[in-house]
């Protein structure tokens, strides 16, 4: 659950997320040795490592999708 300031509370670790996303249930999954992905319902956000708590996000899942003119 993302906190009404945006962080990510993982045991004791805090990472600044957004509050976009206040009150909301996100998805995290551990992808590599302390590398985790930050997913909201079918979506994938972004990457944070755990030991900077720095998050990394992904292109925009929810900008308009523009396909090639033939």
């Amino acid at each position: 659950m993302v906190t009404r300031c945006g962080r990510i509370c993982l045991g004791e670790k805090k990472i600044n997320f957004s509050t976009v996303f206040a009150g909301q249930a996100v998805g995290i999954k551990e992808v590599h040795d302390d590398i985790w992905l930050v997913s909201f319902m079918e979506y994938d956000l972004g990457y944070f490592d755990l030991e900077t708590r720095v998050l990394e996000p992904l292109e925009n899942p929810f900008g308009p999708k523009v396909l090639p003119m033939s």
